[in-house]
């Protein structure tokens, strides 16, 4: 690999990397877009303060060396893993008792008309589900951290200075990103307002992939 600035080598596939990661569909990015379409743009920006947070820490651990405490001690992989599944499954089986009710009072006229307010009141604060999220998710930790890794020179005097600028860069990326994602979601906001089957089949289409997501980390290995 060329050298690079601040003990970064091959900068270049790195940013190209971290864009192919964060466009890949995942729970953050979909739990992102569906507090924007359900309500707005203001619980939009707060779950993705939660996604930032999240990434944050991972950032940190990533700095920490944490991938090899999770390689070196299994059952520690297994404890994270189980809890980020259970706590997805959660929020699937959540969406999919709020979609229930919106299909339910679809041809209610007074029935309430944003997707969330069938919800529990406990599952609506969108910064802290989407940090839950972001630190229960060890496919994630494990990604992030190997792929990090391999961008910082080891013979750099200031691997903290490498670190901050990979973090900077993953930030930057992901949060023009969500952005994106958010204002998509005050669209089909605009749309699922005025129909509400419609509201009540996307809730639904998401908590489906919710549930996958909870599956797919279940069967998850280090």
């Amino acid at each position: 690999m060329m050298a690079g600035v601040l003990g970064i080598t091959d900068i270049w596939t790195y940013v190209l990397g971290t864009v192919a990661i964060i466009l890949l569909p995942g729970p953050n990015s979909l739990f992102v877009l569906s507090t924007a379409a359900k309500r707005g743009v203001g619980a939009g920006y707060r779950a993705a303060g939660g996604v930032f947070v999240g990434d944050g820490v991972l950032m940190f651990l990533s700095a920490a060396g944490v991938a090899s405490l999770l390689k070196a001690y299994p059952p520690l992989f297994l404890v994270i893993k189980y809890a980020g599944a259970a706590y997805l499954g959660y929020v699937g089986l959540t969406m999919l008792r709020g979609a229930w009710r919106r299909w339910r009072d679809r041809n209610d006229p007074a029935a309430p008309r944003l997707i969330d307010a069938a919800e529990p009141a406990a599952m609506r604060s969108p910064f802290r589900k989407a940090l839950v999220i972001s630190l229960l998710n060890p496919k994630a930790i494990l990604f992030f951290i190997s792929f990090f890794i391999q961008f910082v020179d080891p013979g750099y005097a200031w691997p903290a200075l490498s670190f901050l600028l990979l973090g900077l860069i993953a930030q930057v990326t992901s949060a023009l990103y969500l952005t994106a994602l958010i204002f998509m979601g005050t669209f089909l906001a605009a749309q699922f307002r005025r129909r509400r089957r419609l509201a009540a089949s996307a809730t639904t289409g998401v908590a489906v992939l919710f549930l996958g997501f909870s599956l797919k980390l279940a069967t998850a290995s280090v």
